[in-house]
């Protein structure tokens, strides 16, 4: 493969890892808006390893207007005894745990696969190799967010969780769809061009296109 593809592979492999990172670290996977007596306004967002809501509160001033107060607060999700992980959430919360491991995991993969690249494209000989490992690697990153978009969404659609039957995908679930779709593109285009430049290929191996050795 062309230096060149290399360069390309590794931005996008840290694009897609910059979006799982963002997913991993905003606490609005899963999103519910309502309101009750006290409060105009009351929004709980579900993260891999938080939960923040946010409660806006209107009060009546003495010209016909109103006076807002706006309380946003973040604890640990889940909690052992507050979101019931020791009874009759157990499940939800040893399923909702595996979501965190695999984003954290897909991470790794990311780092993995892009010192590869950079370790490939130091000589020619590894840059004719490299592909492969890199694009196992990619491919490795992809499934981890897959498998974490999959834990959540099935909870999500089964209403794993009391709160969850009002709840909504928010940014953090958006973010995660596109690292993985984006990351299946990127896994196409390195085992594509690393194909191509195999088959001696100019557009993908460069000028120094890979030639068969015939016996």
């Amino acid at each position: 493969m062309r230096k060149t593809s290399y360069v390309v592979a590794f931005f996008a492999v840290v694009a897609t890892m910059l979006l799982n990172i963002a997913s991993m670290q905003r606490p609005d996977w899963l999103v519910v808006h309502g309101d009750d007596i006290l409060h105009k306004s009351v929004v709980v967002e579900y993260g891999l390893d938080r939960r923040c809501e946010l409660k806006v509160i209107e009060i009546p001033s003495g010209n016909g207007g109103h006076i807002s107060y706006t309380n946003y607060e973040c604890r640990p999700f889940p909690m052992r005894v507050t979101d019931g992980c020791e009874k009759e959430n157990k499940q939800f919360c040893m399923v909702w745990g595996t979501a965190s491991y695999f984003v954290n995991l897909g991470i790794g993969f990311a780092i993995v696969a892009c010192l590869a690249i950079g370790f490939g494209v130091s000589t020619h000989s590894r840059r004719r190799r490299i592909w492969k490992s890199v694009s196992v690697l990619v491919a490795l990153h992809v499934l981890s967010q897959i498998i974490a978009f999959g834990v959540v969404t099935h909870l999500y659609r089964t209403d794993a969780f009391p709160t969850f039957q009002y709840a909504r995908p928010g940014w953090a679930y958006i973010l995660n769809t596109l690292s993985w779709v984006f990351g299946i593109l990127v896994t196409f285009g390195v085992v594509t061009t690393g194909i191509s430049a195999q088959k001696g290929h100019r557009w993908a191996a460069g000028n120094r296109a890979y030639q068969q050795i015939s016996g």
